[in-house]
């Protein structure tokens, strides 16, 4: 295989949930980049009511994880998949719209469950278009792909900060919206995955009793700190405590979508099953480990010295970063019954959520409080939670075997 065919998907559905995501992750670019300064430089809300109000549409988010997820189960994931992106292409294109705190607490909030349902859909139909030993690959071209959204998106959303004016704004968050109807229409391309037979799924809240699967969502609530860790905490560690530029945030940011763009197929190979996916786990949790160290040992360095402390930590954390995100896609999918995939993914993206919803605070508390020791902190819990990975997964497999007939069966 040539290092061409690790950037560009393969023909087919795979090829055409990578046009989705591009197009998705683009939506999300824009709105990462213009939302929020939005809200308060034009439409006059406070600050800390805006993230009041982000805080409440990812809590509300988080809720509608799992009934979307057993909606598309029953309905079948990809029209339900279509409906939700659909959904959130309208509620996004209302964000330019909103003229108060409380039409910005009900739009965030119809948007952010949007999203969160939109995951849990598509997690099932990915699960109902693609065999087991091919979803990480797969998934590895997407998660490439949107990092190309994003940063398209950014650019986009940089214009309009430049222009700085209500109707630039409007106009690229309607686009924005815009976005996300082109994501979801991409999905009537492929096959209808028939939704599950009633008589077949058992309890309708099957994962709500799966606590082996639920201690393997928290593993993930937690090693998913790297996300917030490269975007919260680093900027501000780098701005405060260390003599570096801050134009080296921009480079760092750069060089990750670079090398995710670029290899992020490649390092998805051996997380095909379960075991291969938590060893990979581990992997990314010492990386990740060693990253917070490097970060830490940046501060109050010479100025050369600190760039390249901070080089190698950025250097470190991507890698980790890829095989965080190979191996969760492989014990998300891997250990969740055929039967009951869209529930199964709406846990596990609501464990995403949590984590990427905590750690903003978490890292800013305790880089404040701490300093350095902040960042040995992080580097203790992703340390831990990527060396028990193995043995949890284990574990959460064993009882596939033993307590569920219908799930499906890990790859020894």
């Amino acid at each position: 295989m040539s290092f061409l065919d690790n950037i560009v998907p393969p023909k087919g559905v795979v090829r055409t949930l990578c046009v989705s995501n591009l197009a998705k992750t683009a939506g999300h670019g824009i709105l990462m980049s213009v939302s929020v300064l939005f809200f308060i430089r034009t439409v006059g809300i406070p600050a800390e009511r805006v993230g009041l109000a982000m805080t409440i549409g990812a809590a509300l988010g988080m809720a509608a994880s799992i009934p979307a997820g057993r909606l598309a189960d029953v309905t079948g994931p990809r029209n339900t998949t279509v409906g939700f992106l659909l959904l959130l292409g309208v509620f996004v294109a209302g964000y330019g719209f909103v003229d108060s705190f409380a039409g910005l607490v009900a739009v965030t909030s119809l948007a952010l469950m949007a999203e969160s349902s939109t995951d849990a859909a598509r997690g099932a139909l990915i699960a109902g278009l693609i065999p087991q030993e091919e979803r990480v690959r797969a998934w590895s071209y997407m998660r490439a792909v949107s990092n190309l959204g994003v940063s398209l998106g950014a650019v986009a959303g940089a214009v309009a900060l430049y222009v700085d004016n209500r109707g630039g704004y409007v106009g690229l968050l309607v686009a924005g919206g815009a976005m996300f109807v082109v994501a979801g229409l991409a999905y009537l391309a492929v096959p209808q995955v028939a939704p599950v037979p009633r008589e077949r799924s058992g309890s309708e809240w099957v994962v709500l009793r799966d606590a082996p699967y639920a201690v393997v969502a928290l593993l993930n609530s937690v090693l998913v700190m790297n996300v917030a860790i490269l975007t919260v905490a680093l900027p501000v560690w780098l701005a405060d405590r260390t003599t570096a530029p801050e134009w080296l945030y921009s480079a760092i940011i750069v060089l990750n979508t670079v090398v995710v763009v670029l290899f992020q197929v490649r390092a998805s190979k051996g997380s095909d099953d379960v075991p291969g996916g938590a060893r990979t786990l581990r992997r990314s949790g010492v990386l990740l480990a060693v990253c917070c160290l490097l970060f830490a040992l940046a501060a109050d360095r010479p100025v050369w010295l600190a760039v390249l402390i901070l080089l190698a930590g950025a250097a470190v954390h991507v890698v980790g970063e890829m095989f965080y995100s190979a191996g969760s896609w492989s014990l998300a999918f891997g250990l969740a019954p055929d039967h009951a995939q869209g529930q199964y993914q709406g846990m596990f993206g609501m464990s995403t959520q949590l984590g990427t919803v905590v750690t903003p605070a978490l890292a800013t508390a305790l880089l404040a409080r701490l300093g350095a020791g902040g960042w040995i902190v992080f580097s203790v819990l992703l340390l831990g939670a990527g060396l028990v990975a193995p043995a949890v997964a284990s574990w959460a497999a064993g009882t596939r075997r033993t307590s569920s007939p219908t799930a499906e069966e890990p790859v020894a």
